[in-house]
C-alpha cells in the first residue's frame, strides 16, 4: 500500500494540472486559441514542451529499460536525439515559422495545403488518416505506461492506473487546449530534468561510484560496456546502432513537434529556445541511460526492465522523493499524451470538418467540436490500452516512425527546395508512411531489425524528389521561397 506521503505528492501534482487546465480554458474560444495558444508562447515554454512531448514515457520507462538491457549501446539513442534536436532548431524551425505565419496555418497539413496550393484537400484527407491511426497507437502506449507507473508506485493494478491517468489527461487537454498543454508540458519537462539529474547521480553512488559500477557491469556481462553491444562490429551490430541513432531524426519533422515552432510568439523565441532544447535533451537522454545502467547493478534480474526507474526510486529514496519520481514518470506520460491528442483532434476538426464539410461553422462551435473530438480519440486509445500490456519502448517507436516518415521528408523538402511539387509531396507522404508500416510487418525481421524510420525516410525523400523532378512546382513557389529565406524579422 502506498504511503500517505506518496499519495499527497501525487494529489498535489494532479491538482496543479487540473488548475492549469482551468487557467487555459479562457483561451480556447477559437481554433487558433484551442490548437495553437494564439501563437503567443515564449522560448522556454516551446523548448521544454517540444522536448517533453518528443520523449514521453518512452524516455523514463523505455529508454531506462534499454539502458538496463544493453548498457552503453543505448548511447546511440542519445547521439541521434541530440543531433535531431540540434538540426531541427537550427535549420527547420525558423523557415517553418516564417512559412506558417505567412499562411496563417494552424496545423502542419494547413501549411502543406497552402504551400502546394492544394484546393482538393488531398493533404488534409491523407494527413487525418495517418495522424489518427498513429495517435491512437501513441495514446495506447502512453496509457499503458500510466497503468504500469501507477501500479508500481501505488499498487492500483494495471487497469486502475490506466483509468486514473486517462481521466486527468482528458480533463486538462480538453478544457485547457494547447495553452494548458504547453505550460503543463513545460512544468513536466522541468520535473523530468530534475529527476534525470538526481536519480542517475544517486544510483551510480549507490552502486559504489563510477568505477565500481563499471566493474560490476563488466562482471555481469562485458557486452554491456561495448558500443556495438552483444552483436559486436557486425552487420547486425551496425544496423542496431544505426537504428538507435535514427530515432532522433523524427525531431526534424514530426507534426506534434512542428506545432511548437508554429506557436512561438516570434522568431526571436525560437532562437532563444534552441540552446535550452539541446541542453535539455542531452540531460534527458544521458540521465535515462545511466539510470538503467545503475539499475542493472543494483537490481539485477528484473523481469520487466521498464520498471527499473520506479523500483530504484522506491529503493533509494524516502517516501517524499518516491512520490516526486512518480510525478516525474507521469509527467513524461502526460506531456506526450496531451500533445498527440490535440494533434489528432486538430487533424479531424481543422483539417477535415471545417474546410471540407462545415466551412460555415463559427469559431466557438468549431472549438467545441475540437474538445469533443479530443475525448473521442482519447477513448479509442484507452480501449486499446486496457486490452493488452505492451513493451512501451518499441510500441512508441512504431507510432513515432509512422508520423515522422509521413511528414518529415515532405516538410524538409518543401522548406529547402522550391522545386518540390504537389504531386511529389503527396506521393512522398503516402509512400514514406507505407514504407515504415510495411517494413515492420514484412521485412524488419529479415533485415537485422533495422528501425523502420530509415526505410520510411529514404522512401519518402526519394519519392518526393523523384516525382517532383517530373512535375511542375506551384506557381509562385520560387518567389515565395526566396522571400521566406531572405526575410529578416
Amino acid at each position: 500500500m502506498a504511503s500517505a506521503t506518496i499519495i499527497s505528492v501525487l494529489v498535489l501534482y494532479l491538482a496543479v494540472l487540473l488548475a492549469i487546465g482551468a487557467w487555459g480554458a479562457k483561451d480556447t474560444k477559437s481554433l487558433s486559441g484551442y490548437y495553437l495558444a494564439d501563437k503567443r508562447l515564449p522560448a522556454w515554454i516551446i523548448a521544454f514542451s517540444a522536448n517533453s512531448t518528443g520523449e514521453s514515457a518512452w524516455l523514463l520507462l523505455g529508454l531506462t529499460g534499454m539502458g538496463y538491457v544493453v548498457g552503453v549501446h543505448a548511447l546511440w539513442v542519445v547521439l541521434g536525439e541530440v543531433l535531431g534536436v540540434a538540426l531541427a532548431w537550427s535549420f527547420v524551425a525558423l523557415p517553418f515559422k516564417r512559412y506558417t505565419d505567412r499562411y496563417g496555418s494552424i496545423t502542419v497539413t494547413d501549411y502543406l495545403t497552402s504551400r502546394f496550393r492544394d484546393s482538393g484537400h488531398t493533404f488534409r484527407l491523407i494527413g487525418v488518416v495517418i495522424i489518427v491511426s498513429m495517435v491512437t497507437t501513441y495514446m495506447a502506449a502512453q496509457l499503458t505506461a500510466s497503468g504500469k507507473a501507477f501500479d508500481a508506485f501505488l499498487g492500483t493494478g494495471y487497469t486502475g492506473g490506466v483509468l486514473l491517468g486517462a481521466a486527468v489527461i482528458f480533463y486538462y487537454t480538453t478544457v485547457g487546449g494547447f495553452k494548458a498543454v504547453a505550460y503543463s508540458d513545460a512544468l513536466q519537462g522541468l520535473l523530468m530534468l530534475g529527476g534525470l539529474i538526481v536519480l542517475p547521480v544517486i544510483g551510480v553512488a549507490a552502486a559504489g561510484g563510477w568505477s565500481a559500477m563499471v566493474t560490476a557491469l563488466r562482471a555481469a556481462d562485458p557486452d554491456l560496456l561495448e558500443p556495438m553491444g552483444t552483436l559486436g562490429l557486425s552487420i547486425a551490430g551496425v544496423a542496431s546502432a544505426v537504428s538507435f541513432a535514427g530515432i532522433g531524426m523524427a525531431f526534424l519533422g514530426a507534426p506534434q513537434l512542428l506545432t511548437r515552432f508554429m506557436a512561438a510568439r516570434s522568431e526571436n523565441e525560437i532562437v532563444s529556445g534552441s540552446l535550452i532544447a539541446v541542453v535539455c535533451i542531452i540531460v534527458f537522454d544521458l540521465g535515462a541511460v545511466l539510470t538503467g545502467m545503475a539499475g542493472r547493478v543494483l537490481v539485477p534480474g528484473l523481469s520487466d526492465p521498464e520498471m527499473v526507474l520506479p523500483i530504484l526510486s522506491a529503493d533509494l529514496f524516502p517516501a517524499l522523493f518516491t512520490g516526486l519520481f512518480l510525478v516525474v514518470v507521469l509527467a513524461a506520460i502526460m506531456s506526450t499524451a496531451d500533445s498527440v491528442l490535440l494533434l489528432a483532434s486538430s487533424a479531424v476538426v481543422r483539417d477535415v470538418v471545417q474546410p471540407v464539410f462545415r466551412p460555415d461553422l463559427d469559431q466557438r462551435r468549431l472549438a467545441l467540436y475540437g474538445k469533443v473530438t479530443t475525448v473521442v480519440i482519447g477513448l479509442v486509445g484507452l480501449g486499446f490500452a486496457l486490452t493488452e500490456t505492451r513493451l512501451i519502448f518499441w510500441f512508441v517507436l512504431f507510432a513515432w516512425s509512422g508520423l515522422a516518415s509521413a511528414f518529415t521528408p515532405v516538410v524538409v523538402c518543401s522548406l529547402f527546395w522550391s522545386g518540390t511539387t504537389r504531386a511529389g509531396a503527396i506521393a512522398g507522404m503516402v509512400s514514406g508512411f507505407l514504407a515504415a508500416v510495411i517494413w515492420v510487418l514484412v521485412f524488419k525481421s529479415s533485415f537485422y531489425e533495422l528501425y523502420e524510420m530509415w526505410p520510411g525516410f529514404l522512401t519518402g525523400f526519394g519519392v518526393t524528389i523523384g516525382v517532383s523532378l517530373m512535375t511542375a512546382p506551384p506557381e509562385g513557389a520560387a518567389k515565395e521561397h526566396q522571400d521566406v529565406w531572405s526575410f529578416r524579422g
